[in-house]
């Protein structure tokens, strides 16, 4: 092959390998719960947990690492899955209301971070994500920071 054939073949796979860079787009990056912009009318429209049942918007995790390395988003769902780390939106009329099951009152409030079991609960999704009803019986902790414990 002649050196302008060459030349030619080469230009050809550079303008192809152009216009395919240009259908990629970058991700919208995603952000972590906070959970005081939860705005009413959103509140509203997630199901009401009935009897001893709560409402749990499991923790999703950061999308960037320390490093500054993005997760795919396929990562922070499977994050979302796996976690045991949950915000408390609403409780059913019945939490916490057995005085014989719970004795010393309540284990967990609304808008709190709990620590529940791996596979505990009903996971559906909602528009955003997914959502999680647990027994009242079900929390094993409250904690401050869902940041503090580390995902298996």
């Amino acid at each position: 092959m002649t050196d302008p054939a060459k030349e030619d073949i080469l230009s050809n796979a550079q303008e192809g390998l152009s216009k395919i860079s240009e259908l990629y787009k970058e991700p919208k990056a995603k952000k972590v719960l906070n959970p005081e912009s939860v705005e009413d009318s959103l509140l509203d429209r997630m199901p009401d947990p009935t009897g001893w049942r709560m409402l749990i918007l499991p923790y999703r995790g950061r999308e960037k690492t320390e490093g500054g390395i993005l997760l795919s988003s396929k990562m922070l769902d499977d994050t979302q899955i796996q976690t045991v780390v949950g915000y408390v939106v609403k409780q059913g009329p019945l939490c916490y209301k057995d005085k014989e099951k719970f004795p010393d009152g309540p284990w967990c409030e609304e808008k709190q971070w709990i620590i529940f079991p791996r596979y505990a609960g009903s996971r559906f999704k909602i528009e955003g994500g997914e959502v999680r009803i647990l027994n009242d019986d079900e929390v094993l902790a409250t904690i401050k920071d869902p940041e503090d414990i580390l995902s298996l």
